[in-house]
């Protein structure tokens, strides 16, 4: 009988088999038996089986919900380790791109260090060069400067003496002192000033009344007049014989004054002067009213 029962189990019969069984074993219980107390112990032992199925089947049908559930479950699982095996798989190519740019950068970092060490070397040669100019700066200055102090007095007087022989310069005025009118001439006259008020380099002679240029130059000259009546005051600053600029006044009124000046070019011998013009007068008076004057801008070589 519990071959049976284990039988039927384990072929997987259903609630409503294991009923059937135990029916048919009911029935063949009703037959007559030989013996009064073989059937009562035959009762008992059935009674004892139905019992054993019940609780077979009960078992039968919770391990049925169990493995429902646990189906289920495996199902979920599958589920999650494909959606894990998917994120594996994705975070392995990720890796790898990651592992290819860390490989990539890996490179560049080689590179950039390779640069930074020729770099490094052509800073190095770089102050080295440097190191050396300004070693060969210094003993060129120290050099100079050994010249410089080796300067005789001799030398250095005679520089003081060129520098000296550039300044030049000059003013003056038309009378030494008094009245004086001058003019007017049918024909143009030389001014001498005969005033010396300065006469740097003695360039200018007062008794011609002529400047002579000791060196080549650029000089600035100004002459300025002074007049009265009815005769116009006129003069005109000339260079080796020929006319540059005049100073003119001709109202009719009781003085009249002018005055004008220019920057000349000038070669060493050249002179220049003042001319009173045709017909012109100029008068003066103590106070210096007419005056010529220039002085020597920079020199030329």
């Amino acid at each position: 009988m519990m071959d049976l029962v284990q039988h039927q189990v384990d072929g997987g019969l259903n609630d409503n088999g294991i009923s059937q069984q135990l029916r048919s074993e009911d029935g063949r219980q009703n037959q007559p038996q030989a013996s009064t107390n073989s059937q009562q112990n035959y009762h008992l032992f059935f009674t004892d089986i139905h019992a054993a199925l019940r609780e077979l089947t009960a078992t039968v049908t919770e391990q049925k919900v169990n493995i429902r559930e646990l189906t289920a479950t495996v199902t979920e699982q599958k589920t999650i380790n494909r959606e894990l095996t998917a994120t594996v798989t994705e975070q392995k190519m990720n890796i790898r791109e990651l592992s290819a740019t860390v490989t990539e950068q890996k490179m560049n970092i080689s590179e950039l260090t390779a640069t930074v060490t020729e770099q490094k070397m052509n800073i190095r040669a770089l102050e080295t060069r440097l190191r050396e100019q300004q070693t060969f700066i210094l003993k060129e200055m120290n050099k100079k400067n050994d010249e410089m102090s080796n300067l005789t007095r001799s030398q250095v007087e005679e520089l003081r003496k060129e520098n000296r022989e550039r300044e030049i310069a000059f003013s003056a005025g038309l009378v030494q002192s008094g009245y004086a009118d001058f003019g007017p001439f049918t024909t143009e006259i030389t001014l001498t000033y005969k005033k010396v008020f300065t006469n740097i380099g003695n360039a200018y002679n007062p008794i011609t009344g002529i400047f002579t240029a000791p060196l080549k130059g650029a000089y600035m000259f100004r002459v300025s007049i002074h007049g009265n009546g009815e005769t116009p005051a006129t003069v005109g600053i000339v260079k080796n014989g020929e006319h540059m600029v005049i100073a003119h006044d001709d109202q009719a009124q009781a003085a009249k004054n002018s005055s004008n000046g220019v920057v000349l070019l000038l070669k060493v011998g050249d002179v220049v002067y003042v001319r009173l013009r045709p017909k012109a007068r100029v008068a003066e008076t103590h106070d210096n009213y007419n005056s010529f004057s220039g002085f020597l801008l920079f020199p030329l070589r």
